[in-house]
C-alpha cells in the first residue's frame, strides 16, 4: 500500500472514529435517579382536582393524555401535539366531532386494562355530566369541556367526542398536562391522596412535606422508556435552602418557573459549570378585586387600585426584570394571541406611573376616601416567596396613594379553595393557562360562573364574545375578536394584570433532555430526560 493511499485511510479511519464517538455522546444513556426540587407539599395527588404546578409538576410523569405536547419541542402548537394513549384522530360531522382510535397495549399501574371507558369516565366526571355521582372537590376547568354533549365509546378502543359546535381549540387542551385520563376502576376520592396512572413512572413513596420518589414503569407502552430508573423530588421550602443543594449537586434541577432572574444568574455565575435555560411560563401575575364585596362594584375603585401600581417598577422590583408587560392573553413573542406591546401601553395602568398615581388619588376622592378616611383593605396572597414578594410591592404601591393594606399568606392547600369562595378582599395571584389558547384561558378564568373565575367578574356580552371567538375558523378574524376581549377585560377591571413571567431553569449539564416549553404545566412526562453521567 503507498503512502497516499495509507494516509487516506487513516483519515478516513480517524473520521469515523470522531462520529462514532460523537454519536456514541449523544445516545441517551437508560439508568439513574433524577433529583429535582419542589418548594411545598401538592395540596393533593390528583391533577384534575387542582389549579397548581406544584401537583403537575411531580405528577404528570405518572399519568398519560390522549395527546400531548411534544416534549422535546419548546414551543407549543398544534403542529406539536404528538399521540399518547390516542394512536391517531381526525374531525368529523364539520368538526363537531372528534373519534379518536385508541391504543390497545396499555396497562394501568394495577395490571388492568385502559380502555375507551377510563376516557369517557375521566372527562365525564370533570364535565360534571348527569349520572355522575363522583365529584371532583373542586373543578377548575370544568368550563373547558362545556361545549362536549357527549362522549361515545362504541368499542373499547375508540372513542367520540360530541360537540355543540366546532371548536379547534379543543386538541390544544386535550394536550395540555391539566388534562390526563384517570381509570375508570379507582374512585376518584382516592387519586387525591395516590396515583395511580399508565405513565412512565409509578409512585414508590410519599412523606407528607419531605419527599415523592418515583420508580420507572416497566411496563410503559412506549419502548425503552423511560430512560431514568426514577425520580426524587424533595421538598425543601427554604429559597436560599433549594439553590444551595442545587449548587452542591444534591439536586440536579430546581423546581421550575419559581427562580427569579437575579437568583438564576447568580447561581451560574457561583457555579459557571450549571446550564442555564431562559423561557417564557404562560403564567401571569394580577391583581383581583372580589366583584362580590358592594365597595368594589364601583368602576372608580377598581380603576383607582389598578392606577396606584406602576407595573415597570412591578418588573423591576418584584420579578427583578424576570417579567414582560402583558395583558389577559401572553404576549408576543411568547404567545400568538396576547396585545402588541404599542397596544398594551394604552390601556390604563401601563402608563406614567407619576401621573396614574395622581389619578387613583383623585378618583379615591370622588369615591370618598381621603388622608381623614383612607381605604382600608386585606390583600391575600399564597405563603410562597414569590407571592409574598409581589404582594408586598403592590401594597406598598397602595400607600403611596393612600390606601392601607394588611397582608394576609395563606398556604397552598387552602388557597384555591378560599379563592373559589369568594373569601377575600383584594388578592395577588398568579394564573397559569395550560396552553397558550384563548379557549382555555377565557372559559376557565373568566366566563360567568367558572370555578376558576375567582373575581366573580361575570358580563354576557364578554361571554357571547367569548364563544364567537371558539367558533371562528379564520385565525385573523379569531385573533381580532380575542384581542377587543382583551381590552374589554382589562377595562372591566375583570383581574387587573400586572405581567407575564420568565422562566429561568438552572440545571446540572448531565440532565438532557429537559427541555422547558412556553407553558410550564406541559412538559413534566420526563420519559425522555436522561442523565449523560
Amino acid at each position: 500500500m503507498n503512502r497516499q493511499k495509507l494516509k487516506l485511510l487513516v483519515h478516513a479511519l480517524v473520521t469515523f472514529l470522531l462520529v462514532a464517538a460523537g454519536h456514541s455522546a449523544q445516545a441517551p444513556k437508560a439508568g439513574g435517579i433524577l433529583n429535582a426540587t419542589l418548594i411545598e407539599a401538592p395540596p393533593s395527588f390528583s391533577i384534575h382536582d387542582e389549579a397548581t404546578i406544584s401537583t403537575v409538576w411531580p405528577m404528570m410523569s405518572c399519568y398519560n393524555n390522549l395527546m400531548l405536547f411534544d416534549p422535546l419541542k419548546k414551543q407549543e402548537s398544534l403542529d406539536t401535539i404528538i399521540p399518547e394513549l390516542a394512536e391517531k384522530w381526525s374531525w368529523q360531522d364539520g368538526g363537531k366531532s372528534l373519534a379518536l382510535s385508541l391504543r390497545k397495549d396499555v396497562k394501568w399501574h394495577d395490571g388492568q386494562p385502559f380502555t375507551s371507558k377510563d376516557v369517557k369516565h375521566t372527562f365525564d366526571t370533570v364535565r360534571e355530566s348527569e349520572g355522575v355521582t363522583a365529584k371532583l372537590r373542586v373543578n377548575p376547568r370544568k368550563l373547558w369541556y362545556d361545549n362536549v354533549t357527549s362522549i361515545d365509546t362504541p368499542d373499547p378502543y375508540a372513542a367520540t367526542f360530541r360537540l355543540k359546535r366546532a371548536q379547534p381549540s379543543l386538541l390544544l387542551m386535550l394536550a395540555s398536562g391539566y388534562s390526563p385520563i384517570y381509570p375508570a376502576h379507582v374512585p376518584v376520592n382516592e387519586l387525591r391522596s395516590k396515583c395511580l396512572g399508565t405513565g412512565p413512572f409509578k409512585l414508590k413513596e410519599y412523606r407528607q412535606g419531605e419527599l415523592i420518589e418515583m420508580v420507572k414503569n416497566p411496563d410503559y407502552f412506549v419502548k425503552g422508556r423511560p430512560y431514568l430508573d426514577g425520580i426524587r423530588y424533595t421538598i425543601i421550602k427554604e429559597r436560599g435552602t433549594r439553590y444551595s443543594a442545587l449548587q452542591a449537586g444534591r439536586q440536579d434541577i430546581p423546581f421550575i418557573w419559581e427562580a427569579s432572574k437575579t437568583i438564576a444568574q447568580t447561581t451560574k455565575r457561583d457555579v459557571p459549570q450549571l446550564v442555564l435555560a431562559e423561557s417564557s411560563t404562560n403564567v401571569n401575575d394580577h391583581i383581583l378585586v372580589n366583584f362580590r364585596r358592594p365597595l368594589f362594584k364601583d368602576p372608580k375603585i377598581r380603576m383607582a387600585i389598578t392606577l396606584a401600581v406602576d407595573r415597570k417598577g412591578y418588573i423591576q422590583a418584584a420579578r427583578q426584570g424576570g417579567a414582560v408587560i402583558g395583558g389577559v392573553m401572553l404576549p408576543k413573542p411568547y404567545g400568538v394571541w396576547g396585545l402588541s406591546e404599542a397596544e398594551q401601553t394604552k390601556v390604563p395602568g401601563f402608563g406614567d406611573p407619576l401621573k396614574q398615581k395622581a389619578e387613583a388619588k383623585k378618583l379615591l376622592a370622588e369615591a370618598g376616601f381621603g388622608p381623614s378616611k383612607p381605604l382600608k383593605l386585606s390583600v391575600s396572597t399564597r405563603a410562597i416567596p414569590i407571592y409574598v414578594d409581589i404582594a408586598s410591592y403592590i401594597i406598598d404601591q397602595f400607600k403611596q396613594v393612600g390606601i392601607e393594606a394588611t397582608l394576609d399568606q395563606i398556604e397552598t392547600g387552602v388557597w384555591h379553595p378560599k379563592m373559589t369562595r369568594g373569601e377575600f378582599d383584594v388578592a395577588v395571584n398568579t394564573t397559569g393557562i395550560g396552553p397558550d389558547d384563548p379557549d382555555a384561558n377565557f372559559y376557565e378564568n373568566f366566563k360567568c360562573g367558572s370555578p376558576r373565575n375567582y373575581s366573580a367578574y361575570c358580563s354576557e356580552e364578554i361571554d357571547s364574545l367569548i364563544e364567537k371567538q371558539s367558533q371562528t375558523a379564520d385565525e385573523k378574524k379569531r385573533q381580532q375578536i380575542v384581542q377587543e376581549i382583551d381590552k374589554r377585560l382589562q377595562l372591566d377591571g375583570a383581574r387587573l394584570m400586572l405581567g407575564w413571567s420568565k422562566e429561568y431553569v438552572v440545571m446540572w449539564p448531565y440532565v438532557k433532555n429537559l427541555v422547558p416549553h412556553q407553558s410550564i404545566y406541559n412538559y413534566g412526562r420526563m420519559q425522555e430526560v436522561w442523565l449523560d453521567k
